[in-house]
């Protein structure tokens, strides 16, 4: 009889136990949310050629690590520099235009400026020429009437005709002198004009060649091909001596030092997910060794919409789909060794606390 309440009781404890347990994981499971649909993900960059030209030299192997900045593929220059050399000298020649277009634009300012000058000197001549043929006119008249009243000679009348006729000719002279100078004023204005614009079509030539200096030089950069980043470098498609075209592939780049995983979640579980929220990782490969993160962002669609051919829906068989949804998830403070390096593609088990 003693041993029953005995039993009874180590039922009864038992039962409370594993009562309390299930509740304790029974909250605590509503405090995560997890998947196992993520994987880690990083910059993959597809290095192509910029130019076109022969392979001199391949400074890498593949899955070799490099650092930002480190050469990796050196193309044959002896074309590129022969573009560059001649840029050069195209722009030279052209500044040179410049120069020329410049001076002569000055000079023919000058020539038009003077010519404008001797006009109004001619005007000033007119006008003297003008009052002399008003004297000699007048002289003619009063020795016409001197020689009416025998008060002067015949020989004297004469020499006031002929002043009279000096005096016209060199009225008309004048007038003629001054109707070219302003002639030769206005075409050399013109001139001038003509040159002003000639500067301006240099000017453009000489931006012309500087772009295509700039072109040539930009073009001799793209001979050395350099790492973007630290991290690995594969999928060499390339041999030395080899001639590549402009934007042929070269090799890839993986950035294995900005990592992050992406995790699928679904549709249903978005409401308890918050950017912040901090997230235990656990890759597959490395099951003993845990990350931890947080939210970072979501993606503006679900995985479906970013596929090759996405499910229309309008179709007319139609079966409802829980919809997976792509979360980025940062990861704090990891640091690559030997031992337990990190690569995009590895799967990845994610726990989200929500609370």
């Amino acid at each position: 009889m003693k041993k029953k309440p005995l039993r009874l009781l180590i039922i009864s404890l038992i039962a409370v136990v594993a009562a309390g347990t299930g509740i304790y994981f029974l909250i605590k499971s509503r405090s995560f949310t997890s998947t196992d649909n993520a994987q880690l993900d990083g910059d993959i960059v597809t290095i192509r050629s910029g130019v076109a030209a022969y392979i001199d030299a391949v400074h890498f192997t593949d899955n070799q690590p490099v650092k930002k900045g480190d050469t990796l593929v050196l193309l044959n220059t002896i074309a590129l520099q022969a573009k560059v050399q001649q840029a050069i000298a195209l722009l030279e020649n052209a500044e040179q235009n410049l120069s020329a277009s410049d001076l002569k634009a000055l000079a023919s300012s000058q020539n038009a400026n003077a010519s404008l000058q001797n006009a109004a000197s001619d005007k000033q001549t007119i006008a003297a020429a003008a009052a002399n043929l008003e004297k000699a006119n007048r002289d003619l008249d009063r020795s016409l009437q001197l020689l009416n009243i025998k008060a002067t000679t015949q020989e004297q009348h004469e020499a006031a005709k002929t002043n009279l006729l000096l005096a016209k000719a060199d009225y008309e002279k004048a007038v003629n002198r001054e109707q070219s100078t302003m002639t030769t004023s206005i075409g050399l204005q013109t001139q001038a004009k003509a040159e002003h614009q000639q500067i301006s079509a240099t000017q453009a030539l000489v931006k012309q060649r500087q772009a295509e200096l700039k072109l040539a030089q930009e073009e001799l950069s793209h001979a050395y091909v350099t790492a973007p980043f630290d991290g690995f470098v594969t999928k060499r498609a390339i041999k030395e001596g080899q001639y590549i075209s402009i934007g042929q592939t070269l090799c890839a780049m993986i950035d294995n030092q900005h990592l992050w995983v992406t995790a699928n979640f679904k549709e249903t579980e978005l409401h308890k997910i918050k950017t912040g929220q901090p997230v235990e990782i656990t890759l597959d490969a490395y099951p003993d060794a845990p990350l931890r993160g947080h939210v970072a962002s979501f993606s503006g669609a679900t995985g479906a919409k970013f596929s090759l051919l996405p499910a229309d829906n309008a179709t007319g068989n139609f079966i409802k789909i829980t919809q997976r949804f792509p979360i980025r998830i940062a990861i704090d403070h990891f640091t690559q060794d030997k031992g337990n390096s990190l690569f995009p593609g590895l799967s990845a088990f994610v726990k989200i606390n929500i609370q």
